[in-house]
């Protein structure tokens, strides 16, 4: 039964099905996942070809910044502990100072134990450049590495709906013409050769969540028909108010009945009103091409002459887009996203206010006050002890716990139009978050406010030596911080402990059927939200520490190490990646790890220059103008491959489909891909939700002739002021 936990995704593709006449242990127990070295030699032989067969590009790319952490900090780790700690050790600077200063016996192994003005920090210097070039190299070849994995599995891969449609976003209203047929117009106009029907976006989120509620009152319902065809000597009953916990008991199967009749009326109610009402038709679309150099064109270009109308970019594949935000008015995005701006800044800096007050509601006396009956209980010394303990970390607890799903919903907000972008822009405020409050905040002592406060009122030639000062004593604190944080952490994502534990709940309360076993045992994805955050902290810590207080390095090695074989084994085995966004969030890893390499630099500048070390430090001012020019480069040379798609590979993906497949339907290919999901379940037929029209020889217009009108229409891309009503409808 276990197996369902820690491998469904071979469940899910079907490759294993429910063991049967199996023993009382193994139903309980996966005895084959106990045997450590069976999963780890698995996880460990299939080639790397095969597993972008099998779990996606992106799986394969995020299993890579774990070999890419191997790559830099172990040579890092040999170096820094043959040549660094040696020196760092012979120092003796603390153990003269033993009388004024408490220290550990990691801090002898850190720079803090070389005398301030020796010669020995040239040391130093000499590997801060070496492993500063050892990463960039190794930074380098994996951007190449990746940036060519991305073309060939563009090139390879199999032809998808998202290859010949660009999404466009406002479309400029028209009084001629609705939203649809502006849209037919305008690309028959200007892409008379590649054009070849559209797909309009409904606002259909009111419909979406009738449709929702709908399908949890059948699983009710469902589940009250099964409880009655075991016990048909009895009907079952509800009580009609939230939850069935309150209100007049009633039958439940008549009444869940009644309820699904009542909402399938008003869902066709909204679905006519959606179909039939020209405001719920959004002023986007999906533009699909007859080749993807077509598509290419489009969605690199320019479509114009007004840069803020007509704005073309990628489809995200079918799966991947977030329909809800495609209804958001495009000048609403740009007020949303600075308002989000505003919030995560203050999220950041701000975030023990909330906290703070939440831990005073939740002391003792804010409990009496709230439940009066509860003082008895409170007053009881060893309850009374507990809460006082348990109660302030509790609050914090719970927000680290929740923090990752605000930020979601902060970018849900924004307006991005794939849950790609989505999971991306979650990361990126997640990682900000743990740079000010876990990076910054541990070093600093305080809070992110005060932290904040003392930065705005020094100068910025300072902030470098403030924080280096208070590097090398935080550094038993950060490897502490690894082993519970990383390490353990490895070992729960292996254990698997919470979805073992939700899994057999939902075995035990609500599983029935065999269907419901499967909707139970959802696999999830690795949730590169949380995960890639958490990675760039890990090369923060370590090339930050690789110079100070390299002791660090064996324990990033060893979390590095351990993680990839475990999330090897588990995109193999459990996670199903819900999207392919071919690698899309590599350059912003990049970028993240180069900025920490810059951070590093600083730091160890400000920590140096603390140590009246005036010979070396100058030297090292050139290290972070040469890595910042290093970024700048890879940004050109590399992030176009993951930003456009070459005109060359689509002609030639196009050639060889054209000679392969010369009767190639693609119109009927295309149909329904980019249709709102509510329409498809609810059964709707392909004439009545798309645009889809035949290749006529003109393009047919609602437009009054000029001749006959006081001037042109307010958003006409007519480029000759002669065009007439016949000239207009021209061939294609």
């Amino acid at each position: 039964m276990n197996e369902r936990v820690y491998f469904p995704k071979l469940y899910v593709n079907g490759s294993r099905q429910s063991p049967k006449g199996v023993s009382t242990v193994s139903k309980f127990v996966n005895l084959d996942y106990i045997r450590f070295l069976t999963w780890m030699r698995e996880a460990l032989t299939m080639p790397e070809s095969d597993l972008i067969h099998h779990a996606g590009l992106d799986s394969v790319v995020y299993l890579r910044i774990y070999i890419v952490g191997l790559k830099i900090f172990v040579p890092l780790a040999v170096l820094a502990c043959a040549i660094l700690i040696p020196v760092n050790a012979t120092g003796g600077t603390l153990v003269n100072l033993k009388k004024e200063l408490v220290f550990s016996d990691i801090d002898k192994l850190s720079i803090s134990n070389v005398q301030s003005g020796s010669q020995r920090f040239w040391a130093h210097l000499l590997m801060a450049y070496v492993f500063s070039a050892w990463t960039c190299f190794v930074l380098y070849t994996e951007y190449d590495k990746i940036a060519s994995m991305r073309l060939h599995f563009l090139a390879s891969q199999r032809r998808r709906a998202d290859q010949f449609t660009v999404l466009v976003r406002n479309v400029p209203p028209d009084t001629d013409e609705t939203i649809s047929e502006h849209v037919d117009h305008f690309f028959r106009v200007n892409h008379p050769d590649h054009y070849l029907t559209h797909q309009v976006v409904y606002n259909a989120n009111k419909l979406a969540k009738l449709v929702k509620k709908k399908e949890k009152l059948k699983n009710w319902l469902d589940y009250y028909q099964i409880k009655y065809s075991r016990h048909p000597e009895k009907r079952p009953t509800t009580k009609e108010g939230f939850l069935g916990l309150w209100g007049e008991r009633v039958d439940a199967i008549d009444f869940y009945t009644a309820e699904i009749d009542t909402l399938v009326q008003k869902i066709a109610e909204e679905r006519e009103r959606v179909l039939k009402d020209p405001e719920a038709i959004m002023p986007v679309a999906f533009v699909s091409f007859n080749t993807r150099w077509g598509a290419a064109v489009c969605a690199q270009t320019q479509q114009s002459k007004n840069p803020t109308i007509w704005l073309t970019e990628w489809a995200p594949e079918p799966r991947d887009v977030y329909w809800s935000n495609l209804a958001i008015p495009f000048v609403a995005i740009a007020i949303r996203k600075l308002v989000m701006g505003v919030t995560l800044f203050f999220l950041v800096f701000f975030f023990m206010i909330p906290i703070a007050a939440v831990q005073s509601l939740a002391n003792l006396d804010g409990i009496e006050k709230v439940a009066p009956f509860l003082k008895s209980i409170i007053e009881v010394k060893i309850i009374k002890s507990f809460l006082q303990g348990f109660l302030p970390g509790l609050a914090l607890k719970i927000f680290l716990i929740i923090l990752p799903t605000i930020l979601m919903i902060m970018s849900k907000i924004e307006g991005y139009a794939a849950t790609s972008i989505l999971e991306r822009r979650a990361a990126a405020k997640y990682y900000y978050f743990m740079l000010v409050n876990v990076f910054l905040g541990s070093i600093i002592t305080g809070t992110a406010f005060q932290q904040l406060h003392a930065f705005l009122h020094q100068s910025p030639t300072q902030i470098p030596k403030t924080i280096g000062v208070s590097i090398p004593m935080k550094a038993t604190f950060f490897i502490t911080y690894i082993m519970v944080d990383g390490w353990a952490g490895i070992a729960g994502e292996i254990l698997r402990l919470k979805p073992l534990i939700i899994f057999h709940l939902k075995n035990m309360f609500l599983v029935k059927t065999e269907k419901d076993r499967e909707n139970a045992m959802d696999p999830g994805s690795v949730g590169f939200p949380e995960a890639l955050p958490q990675l760039q902290l890990y090369f923060l810590l370590g090339l930050v520490y690789a110079v100070i207080t390299p002791i660090l390095l064996p324990f990033i090695v060893i979390f590095f190490g351990f993680a990839y074989f475990v999330y090897r084994h588990q995109v193999i085995n459990v996670y199903n990646q819900e999207y392919e966004s071919v690698a899309a969030f590599w350059p912003h890893v990049h970028s993240r790890i180069v900025a920490a390499l810059v951070i590093s630099q600083l730091l160890l500048l400000g920590l140096l220059s603390t140590k009246k070390a005036a010979d070396s430090t100058p030297i090292l001012l050139a290290l972070p103008v040469l890595t910042i020019w290093f970024q700048r480069f890879c940004k050109s040379r590399f992030e176009p491959a993951f930003r456009r798609y070459p005109l060359e590979e689509a002609m030639a993906k196009d050639t060889l489909e054209r000679a392969t497949e010369p009767n190639l339907n693609l119109k009927g290919y295309l149909s329904n891909s980019y249709l709102h999901p509510i329409f498809k379940s609810e059964g709707n037929e392909e004439n009545e939700m798309g645009e889809w029209r035949d290749d006529d020889s003109l393009v047919l217009t609602k437009r009054h002739s000029k001749l006959n009108t006081p001037g042109a229409s307010e958003n006409s891309y007519i480029a000759s002021p002669e065009y007439d009503e016949e000239t207009y409808n021209y061939q294609v």
